[in-house]
């Protein structure tokens, strides 16, 4: 028996294989993207409602001005809305590494004086 010779090779059965992985990596990445599965969920009557614990994020800018939101400015405003806050809020600060530490230690002050404990700094990796 006599081995046939291969000039080339045929690459349509592979192409397929790569399409249909395509069109799997696009169909999860939809569910990855936005972080839930759509589901229609029953009525209960006697439910309770969930309450989410929104995070607040503070910014201290390069020029020591401080933020909260879009409208919240000043540690005095800041302070108004922290106090309307449950004392278990999640509060992220994020501050710039060219401004005052003497601003950042004055906010930290002013959280911990109201008891406010679940504070975290973000920085980059």
């Amino acid at each position: 028996m006599k081995l046939k010779k291969f000039d080339s090779i045929n690459v349509i059965p592979f192409i397929d294989v790569l399409l249909v992985l395509l069109t799997i990596v696009l169909l999860t990445s939809t569910f990855i993207s936005k972080g839930i599965i759509p589901v229609s969920l029953p009525n209960a009557n006697n439910a309770n409602d969930i309450k989410v614990k929104k995070e607040v994020v503070i910014t201290i800018k390069k020029d020591n001005t401080l933020h909260c939101g879009k409208e919240i400015n000043g540690l005095k405003n800041i302070q108004e809305h922290i106090l309307s806050l449950p004392k278990d809020t999640p509060i992220h600060i994020n501050s710039d590494k060219d401004s005052k530490f003497e601003v950042f230690v004055s906010l930290l002050d002013m959280l911990k004086k109201h008891d406010y404990s679940n504070i975290s700094i973000v920085t980059e990796k």
